[in-house]
C-alpha cells in the first residue's frame, strides 16, 4: 500500500485498552471545553436524512452518498449523511436560537468514496458545531477570534491528557498562523495544494488557511467547496475573498500535515446565489433548504466540524486512525499494519 506511512520504529504510546480509556477522556473534556467556550448546546443528530431536500453535505460535489430505500414510506430514498453542515443551520431555525449561542453534536457519517490511508477512513466522526451570528459578526476578524477559541480548546486537552499520561508529551505550538489561500499560493507558486499546505505547516505547526473553495489568482481551487454552505466568495478585510478554511497542524509522527477542521462563516443569500451560479447549481433554488435559507427563514450561522477520531490520533500519538476508531480496512493494508506495528481496531 503505497499511501500508507509506516513510521520508523514506532511503538504505541499507550496499549489497546489503554487507548480506549484515553479517547474516552479526550471526547468527555474535549467536547465539555468546546461547548463552554462557544456556547454550545447538545442537540441529537440524524445518521440519515432524505434525498431531495438539500440537507446532506456534498462534500467536494463528486462524493457518493450510500443511500437506501425506506419500505414504510413506499421507498422514498434516504442517504447517509457525509456531514451536517446545512442541517445545522435548519435546526438553529427550529430551535430558535440567538446569536452568540449554538448547537453542537456527535456525527457520525459514512463515506464510501474515501481512500483510505493514515487518516481517512470511510466512517467519519466530528463534532458537529453551528452558531447564530449577527450581520455585523460576517468578518474575517469574528472567525479569526472563533478559529483562536477552537484551538484553545485543543491545547487544553493536549494539557490535559498530557497529565494524566505523562508519555505524551506536549508538541502543538501555542498559536495558530493565519494565511489566506492565495497568499499561499503565491509563497509557495511551484507546489501542489498539497504540498504547500505541508510546507506552511511544517513552518508554523499550526495554521488556518483562509479562503476554501474558490477560484485563485492562477485559475484554480486551493480545494473545493460546495457552494450552498461556507461563503468562500464574499470579499473579506484582507483584500481576498473568502470567510471560510481549514485548520491544520504538522504531525512530526508522519511527518506531514493533518486537518483537524474545516469551518467558516456560512453563505448569507447574497452569497448563495451567486456562488449557485459560479458553480452552475442553480437548479437548487427549488430544494427545501435553499428555499428557507432565500426565503430569510435561517439565521446567519457559523459553524464547522472537528474530525474526533483525528483528534484522538494526534493526541495520541498515533500512526494510523485506525487505532483510534472503528473501521474497515482492506486486508493488505492490515497486514503492512501489523507488520509494521500498528495495531488496528
Amino acid at each position: 500500500m503505497s499511501k500508507l506511512i509506516k513510521p520508523q520504529g514506532y511503538q504505541p504510546a499507550l496499549d489497546l485498552q489503554q487507548t480506549e480509556l484515553a479517547i474516552k477522556k479526550i471526547k468527555d473534556f474535549f467536547l465539555s471545553s468546546l461547548s463552554s467556550e462557544l456556547r454550545l448546546r447538545r442537540v441529537t443528530a440524524p445518521l440519515f436524512v432524505l434525498k431531495g431536500l438539500g440537507l446532506n453535505d456534498d462534500l467536494n460535489g463528486v462524493e457518493r452518498a450510500v443511500t437506501f430505500p425506506i419500505k414504510d414510506m413506499n421507498d422514498a430514498p434516504a442517504e447517509i449523511v457525509h456531514s451536517l453542515a446545512k442541517w445545522k443551520r435548519n435546526t438553529l431555525a427550529e430551535y430558535h436560537v440567538q446569536p452568540g449561542f449554538g448547537v453542537i453534536t456527535d456525527m457520525n457519517a459514512v463515506r464510501a468514496d474515501e481512500e483510505l490511508d493514515n487518516i481517512h477512513s470511510i466512517y467519519v466522526d466530528q463534532w458537529d458545531w453551528e452558531r447564530t451570528m449577527t450581520r455585523e459578526d460576517r468578518t474575517l476578524k469574528y472567525l479569526r477570534r472563533t478559529v483562536n477559541r477552537i484551538y484553545g480548546c485543543i491545547l487544553r486537552t493536549e494539557y490535559y491528557l498530557s497529565e494524566m499520561y505523562p508519555q505524551l508529551k506536549p508538541f502543538l505550538p501555542e498559536e495558530v498562523h493565519f494565511i489566506h489561500s492565495e497568499e499561499l499560493r503565491r509563497q509557495y507558486p511551484d507546489l501542489t495544494p498539497k504540498e504547500r499546505e505541508d510546507a506552511i505547516c511544517k513552518a508554523y505547526g499550526a495554521v488556518f488557511i483562509i479562503g476554501i473553495g474558490g477560484k485563485l489568482a492562477d485559475g484554480k481551487e486551493h480545494d473545493t467547496r460546495a457552494p450552498d454552505y461556507d461563503d468562500w466568495s464574499t470579499p473579506n478585510e484582507d483584500g481576498f475573498c473568502g470567510l471560510n478554511g481549514d485548520l491544520l497542524v504538522w504531525y512530526p509522527l508522519l511527518n506531514r500535515s493533518i486537518e483537524l477542521s474545516s469551518m467558516g462563516i456560512r453563505v448569507d443569500k447574497e452569497a448563495l446565489e451567486r456562488q449557485l451560479a459560479l458553480q452552475g447549481k442553480e437548479e437548487r433554488k427549488q430544494l427545501f433548504f435553499h428555499q428557507r435559507l432565500l426565503s430569510g427563514e435561517l439565521p446567519l450561522s457559523i459553524g464547522g466540524g472537528l474530525g474526533q477520531s483525528r483528534l484522538c490520533m494526534i493526541l495520541l500519538h498515533k500512526a494510523h486512525i485506525g487505532e483510534t476508531q472503528s473501521s474497515i480496512w482492506p486486508d493488505a493494508m492490515r497486514a503492512e499494519c501489523r507488520a509494521a506495528g500498528i495495531p488496528l481496531i
